[in-house]
């Protein structure tokens, strides 16, 4: 009886232990998930792609317009995908950080993409079956500070009219 009453509380205890506040094994499973979430679109599988993003989730791109909720993102998308590669972006670096409950999950991450060097930044959130869900993602093009004052005039033309109050 002691044995089952301290396996039942150990299984208890466990199971209330939060998953990856700065846990290795943690980060490595957001990492995988990020990693595969990126080769689903290079190897342009729409279902297995969106289906890592959270109902309620939101992806913002490049351009100073593309702020899309997940229907959206996923309409704008699909002609991608169907034919047979969307994006191929390649983390060279990431870094990933955990709330203090393990069920939110924030990082950052230099890609390599068609544009060059980006910069990927977002939230994940563990749902009620446990898996990782993107609720929030940001895709910015990096422009070097040197050259910052070459490229203000090409982005102008663009968004001047968007930044008016």
């Amino acid at each position: 009886m002691k044995k089952f009453i301290l396996l039942t509380a150990f299984i208890i205890i466990s199971c209330k232990t939060p998953i990856g506040t700065g846990n290795t094994d943690a980060k490595e499973e957001v990492n995988n998930f990020l990693t595969q979430w990126h080769e689903d679109a290079a190897n342009a599988d729409y279902n297995s792609y969106f289906d890592k993003i959270a109902e309620d989730g939101h992806y913002i791109g490049t351009d100073a317009t593309e702020n899309w909720d997940k229907k959206a993102f996923a309409a704008f998308s699909k002609p991608y995908f169907d034919k047979g590669r969307a994006w191929d972006f390649k983390a060279v670096k990431r870094n990933i950080y955990f709330s203090k409950d393990g069920n939110t999950a924030w990082f950052d991450e230099l890609l390599d993409t068609w544009m060059k060097g980006c910069r990927g930044s977002g939230v994940l959130e563990r749902n009620s079956k446990g898996e990782w869900k993107i609720k929030h993602y940001v895709l910015s093009m990096t422009i070097p500070n040197e050259i910052t004052k070459e490229v203000l005039p090409l982005k102008a033309k663009y968004e001047d009219t968007l930044l008016k109050p």
